[in-house]
């Protein structure tokens, strides 16, 4: 069982900068690949970025690169997301996901969840 909570979402102005946090319970955090995945009012949740057990494999939503980078820490159990030159589109509430899978992990069936942090970008 793993339990992951998000943190760092917030309100900020167009171009500005944001990092998400999400920390993993659990002593295994290091074998599960993870995701952010975003979901803004009235829209289908989206993948953001995906990133492998490693850490060495990524994947980014084309509205994310080059703006957001995914990373982990698996000595702290923290998965990280740093968004960039944010936009009023990237408003939605963020989540962190995270499966026992090896290697990267694109799809929407992740086996853990976060319970979201809300970003606001206004114009």
């Amino acid at each position: 069982q793993v339990q992951l909570v998000e943190s760092g979402g917030g309100l900020v102005q167009a171009g500005g900068s944001l990092r998400l946090s999400c920390a993993a319970s659990g002593r295994t955090f290091g074998t599960y690949a993870m995701g952010w995945f975003r979901q803004a009012p009235a829209k289908e949740r989206e993948m953001v970025a995906a990133l492998s057990w490693t850490g060495t494999s990524t994947y980014y939503a084309d509205s994310a690169k080059g703006r957001f980078t995914i990373s982990r820490d698996n000595a702290k159990n923290t998965m990280y997301l740093q968004m960039n030159s944010l936009k009023p589109e990237d408003t939605a509430v963020y989540y962190c996901a995270a499966k026992r899978v090896r290697g990267l992990y694109t799809g929407e069936e992740y086996d853990y969840w976060g319970q979201g942090t809300q970003v606001t970008v206004s114009s």
